[in-house]
């Protein structure tokens, strides 16, 4: 049994992954963790905070970012999966390739995470000779593609869960066809990545259906444009926040996708993240026990 489904069979609550991007471009931090001193120091701090898993990654995702060559990637994270091993943590490596993630889990990272359906067959090989776990997400083509943040044709899906579901599924069988274990899959429905604020805002309402798929369910909304478009629109005097500013829509879009089942968030802001996820749990406890007292005086005497 791999380690983080170890960790996913004995959870008592949401799983939280912990984000540090090697990059010089990323939407929300990139360049702020590039040399290996803060990256370091930042995986220190997001341990102390509680995160579960670090998923470490050297490509920017956002949109029309250009691809990163391999030794190029290895090079930007440095010694940043190793510094996060030597600290404890359970590391990811966000990466679509098998090289970068080879030499990742050479390392002792212990999950791949990749933004691409199209190489599930050589990462479920990888993966499965290392004994290690898969994170593949849903998107249709690369980020040097993508017209902008959110930004899909609206008609672009029938019905987005129903088609994420079936695109997903059919890369999943390619996975495990090459040896890799169904329990080691994890589903991410890929927010922002080829759909626009609605279809993501949808597959959020809506990821109770995707857990019902069977696969425990990985959910990244930390500061996407969905979070600030969804928000402005509800409420149209509200400004479509930057990145900085979305924290509290990624606390409501975490605690919907909690309540719906979600085995994993992977979020840049740890300590709010569990805050909300701890009083949410809280307040379900006090309706109960509220619920239970009620009960009781109801009872004949």
């Amino acid at each position: 049994m791999s380690r983080l489904l170890t960790l996913l069979s004995g959870r008592k609550r949401v799983v939280i992954m912990g984000v540090l991007n090697r990059t010089p471009d990323s939407f929300s931090d990139g360049g702020r963790f590039t040399d290996d001193g803060a990256a370091s120091a930042h995986i220190e701090a997001m341990l102390d905070e509680g995160a579960d898993i670090i998923d470490i990654g050297a490509e920017s995702t956002r949109p029309g970012a250009r691809l990163v060559p391999d030794d190029e990637q290895i090079a930007r994270i440095g010694s940043g999966v190793r510094d996060a091993v030597r600290l404890g943590a359970l590391v990811s490596i966000d990466t679509t390739s098998p090289v970068v993630a080879e030499r990742a889990l050479g390392e002792g990272a212990a999950i791949v995470n990749s933004v691409s359906l199209d190489v599930a067959p050589a990462l479920g090989a990888l993966c499965a000779r290392h004994d290690a776990s898969l994170v593949l997400m849903h998107s249709r083509g690369a980020m040097t593609g993508m017209a902008g943040f959110s930004v899909y044709d609206d008609d672009a899906y029938d019905d987005v869960v129903a088609d994420v579901s079936r695109e997903w599924m059919h890369a999943a069988e390619r996975a495990m066809e090459a040896g890799l274990s169904r329990d080691e899959l994890l589903l991410d429905p890929g927010l922002g990545f080829a759909k626009n604020a609605r279809h993501s805002l949808e597959l959020v309402a809506r990821l109770d259906e995707l857990c019902a798929l069977g696969f425990p369910v990985l959910v990244g909304p930390s500061r996407k444009s969905f979070v600030a478009r969804a928000a402005s629109a509800a409420d149209p005097d509200l400004k479509e926040a930057p990145p900085e500013q979305r924290l509290g829509g990624t606390l409501a879009a975490c605690l919907a996708c909690a309540s719906a089942g979600a085995a994993v968030l992977r979020v840049h802001d740890i300590t709010p993240t569990r805050q909300a996820l701890a009083f949410a749990a809280a307040l379900t406890d006090a309706r109960r026990a509220t619920s239970a007292s009620a009960g009781k005086e109801d009872l004949p005497r």
